[in-house]
């Protein structure tokens, strides 16, 4: 017989995390791990819409990180258990294509809109879910332990995304808009 997709375990609102606990699935460490994998999902699209190889292989690194931080926070705090970790040169890795693309990139003086082509409003959308992700994981902090390497990661990953959504609109000629508050 196949693989089922189901287990019908969930079907009272429960969730059981690696280890065997379970939670309500509207427990923040549940919202959290979930948005993560939102966020996966997008910079999934990201990298769908992004023509630079280079750009594409990182993205792909990114989820890889992504899924290990889900592991992480799907995984019972109560128990040892051996799981994936992010390590800072993770973090590194994130600083110096931030820099490396920052450095090519006009100086910015205004807040831009988001927006311009598909694949810079969807890097600014996983910008924008990677927010929520950090302020859910930083929540479940202060609950629970979490390690505080996710938190720096989760953040600097924002940042990655808002200078990636500039490169990409900057490799695809596209002008940026400034917003013009009103007056």
């Amino acid at each position: 017989m196949a693989f089922r997709i189901y287990t019908k375990t969930g079907d009272e609102g429960e969730t059981g995390l690696f280890g065997g606990k379970r939670l309500p699935k509207s427990h923040i460490r549940i919202d959290a791990y979930g948005t993560i994998d939102e966020l996966n999902s997008y910079i999934g699209l990201a990298r769908d819409y992004t023509e630079n190889d280079a750009t594409r292989m990182l993205l792909k690194e990114i989820q890889d990180r992504l899924f290990t931080i889900g592991s992480n926070l799907a995984s019972d705090p109560d128990k040892k258990m051996e799981v994936p970790d992010i390590k800072p040169e993770d973090i590194t890795r994130l600083e110096k294509e931030i820099d490396r693309m920052n450095d090519a990139l006009p100086e910015l003086k205004n807040f831009i809109l988001p927006g311009g082509h598909p694949a810079v409003s969807t890097c600014h959308i996983s910008r924008c879910v990677c927010r929520r992700a950090e302020r859910l994981v930083v929540a479940l902090a202060q609950q629970e332990w979490v390690d505080p390497i996710i938190i720096q990661y989760l953040n600097r990953l924002s940042d990655y995304l808002f200078v990636l959504a500039r490169q990409i609109g900057d490799e695809q000629g596209i002008e940026e808009v400034n917003w013009a508050p009103r007056k």
